[in-house]
This record gives structure tokens, C-alpha cells and sequence, in this order.
């Protein structure tokens, strides 16, 4: 018998936690774009379909960005049209007006743009500085705000940063709120590099509420290159955070952080939930499949612990 089979986990709720967590799934972006091959658009687009078909209620489909600088996503303009009819939220990366230019055009209605909490990524990411890149971003989300077009926030490097190392709270605190003032509707605090802990997540959420920044407007970002990324999470859920960005089977990195390692993965997330009594709306078995699919195109195992374990018990 498998783990479902046997009512595992079983739900054991803690207090203080939210009833329902919204999963913001980036497994076919963020997943996808740090590929040393480039995935064909006829799978991705199955891969957003399956995503879809797990329960799962954002999909974050793809970004218009630059071919040069990431060309693993250059099919956007073929990929958005081909699962723009999903009864889901599909939200793409914009990365100034000409990428906003062309989401618009094809009928986006969720954009995103990402800042850099730190100089040094901001000049590698963007070659920009961080109040460079913020003026740049003001147009976008105020046209985006136009139209009437939610607005997401990626804020890069909260926790730490490859090349200036820890990254003081009010650090972050300050451009948070800049993106906020401009008119973003949702921020997600990326640790990009994965080297947050527990605590540290819990100081930089109260610093937020602090600063006048809403905790529903949060979403958290976890990359599990040290192991921390359900410890964080939960440790965000304690602060009450219900947005939690994760990717389907673990898929994942940045391109312009070597040190970064894959984030955390989708099925490992909705496990803890759900042995926590927090409602997703996702069929965790349908998504292991979809994990077990994609990792077969991709020529490698998931390296999501669950999407291993049910994976092989099904076997």
C-alpha cells in the first residue's frame, strides 16, 4: 500500500497556522529557465496543463525577457497563447515596458517584475543599480495598474548574497516598500541563494508588519540549498504568510546565482500541509505524476524527497 493509501500524513493541526495556503507554482518559469537545454514549447505547455490539472490555482507560465539573457524561455510569445484557456491564474515575468508590451498583447492580466534587495545582484541581474532598477519598474507597474493588471513583486537576495554576504533587514525592508509604493500587489521575499533560517525569516516578516507592509500581501520564496526551506517556510506560516512560491518536483535555480540549488519543491510543501490540516486544493498524487513526467523529458530524477518516496511506492 502507498503513503495515501495508509491516510498518511496524517493532519495534525498546530495553532496560529493559516486554514488554506495559496501555492504560487513556478516550476515551468523558474523550474525551466535555469535548464542547460531548452525544453520544447510543446512540453512546456503540457507541463502548465498537468500543473494545472492538480488543483494547483496559480501557474506562473513563463517570462518576456530578453532571448539573449535567458533563452530557454525566448518561446513566450508561442507558449502564452497555447494555455492562456486554463481556468487558472498564469502569471509572467515582465522585465521592463517592451516585456510588459508583449504580455499585454496577448492578454496577460498577472505580471511581475524582480528587484534586488542588494547592489551586487542588482548589477548582475538587471545592470542596474537597486534604485536604477526600482525607476525603471515605476512605469511598468503603474501601466500594468492601468490596465488593471495585478502586479507582483519579486524581491531578490532577502537573507543573503553571494558577493556582499548577510543583508541587513532594513535593507530589505526598504525596497519592499518601494515596490509596495509604486503600486505592486503582492511581494515575494526570495532567498534566493537559500541560506535563510528560521529566525531570520521570522525578524524580516515582523520588520515588514512594522514598516506598514500587510501580511497578506507576502509571499515567501525558498530555495533549499542548505536544507531550510520547509523550516522557513513554516517558520512564515507562524507569521501568517499563506502565499508560498514552490516548484513542481524541485525544479530550479538562478541563472545568475551559481550558488543557488533547485527550490523548494512543490510535493514536499503540499505534504507538510497537509499534515499540518492546511487546506492547498492540490491532488498530491496527480502532482507527483506530473513531476515523475517531467523529469522524464528532462532525463534525470526529481530531487523532491516526496515526489521519490511516492513515486517508488507506486511502483
Amino acid at each position: 500500500m502507498n503513503a495515501s493509501e495508509l491516510g498518511l500524513p496524517m493532519a495534525v493541526p498546530a495553532e496560529g497556522l493559516p486554514a488554506r495556503v495559496r501555492i504560487h507554482e513556478v516550476g515551468a518559469r523558474d523550474g525551466l529557465q535555469n535548464e542547460k537545454a531548452t525544453v520544447p514549447t510543446a512540453v512546456k505547455a503540457e507541463f502548465v496543463r498537468r500543473l494545472a490539472g492538480t488543483g494547483l490555482t496559480t501557474v506562473e507560465a513563463t517570462s518576456f525577457v530578453h532571448p539573449k539573457w535567458v533563452p530557454q524561455l525566448a518561446d513566450a510569445e508561442e507558449l502564452y497563447p497555447a494555455v492562456s484557456d486554463l481556468p487558472v491564474e498564469l502569471p509572467v515575468l515582465v522585465p521592463n515596458e517592451r516585456g510588459l508590451d508583449r504580455a499585454l498583447a496577448l492578454g496577460a492580466r498577472r505580471v511581475a517584475v524582480f528587484a534586488s534587495a542588494t547592489e551586487s545582484f542588482a548589477k548582475a541581474n538587471l545592470n542596474r543599480t537597486v534604485d536604477e532598477a526600482l525607476a525603471m519598474f515605476e512605469p511598468v507597474v503603474a501601466r500594468a495598474k492601468e490596465q488593471g493588471v495585478h502586479v507582483r513583486g519579486y524581491l531578490s537576495m532577502c537573507f543573503g548574497d553571494p558577493w556582499e554576504g548577510a543583508v541587513p533587514v532594513p535593507q530589505v525592508v526598504r525596497v519592499c516598500r518601494a515596490l509596495l509604493d509604486m503600486g505592486c500587489d503582492e511581494l515575494s521575499l526570495g532567498d534566493t541563494i537559500g541560506v535563510a533560517t528560521p529566525g531570520h525569516v521570522t525578524a524580516l516578516v515582523a520588520a515588514l508588519t512594522e514598516a506598514g507592509v500587510p501580511v497578506p500581501a507576502l509571499g515567501v520564496h525558498f530555495h533549499d540549498t542548505y536544507g531550510q526551506a520547509l523550516s522557513n517556510t513554516l517558520a512564515a506560516l507562524q507569521q501568517g504568510v499563506a502565499t508560498v512560491d514552490a516548484s513542481a518536483g524541485g525544479l530550479g535555480g538562478c541563472p545568475y546565482a551559481k550558488s543557488a540549488t533547485g527550490n523548494l519543491a512543490t510535493e514536499d510543501l503540499v505534504w507538510m500541509l497537509r499534515g499540518l490540516g492546511i487546506d492547498t486544493g492540490v491532488d498530491l498524487g496527480r502532482l507527483v505524476a506530473t513531476s515523475v513526467w517531467m523529469a522524464a523529458h528532462l532525463g534525470r530524477p526529481s530531487p523532491s524527497r516526496t515526489v521519490r518516496a511516492l513515486s517508488h511506492q507506486e511502483q
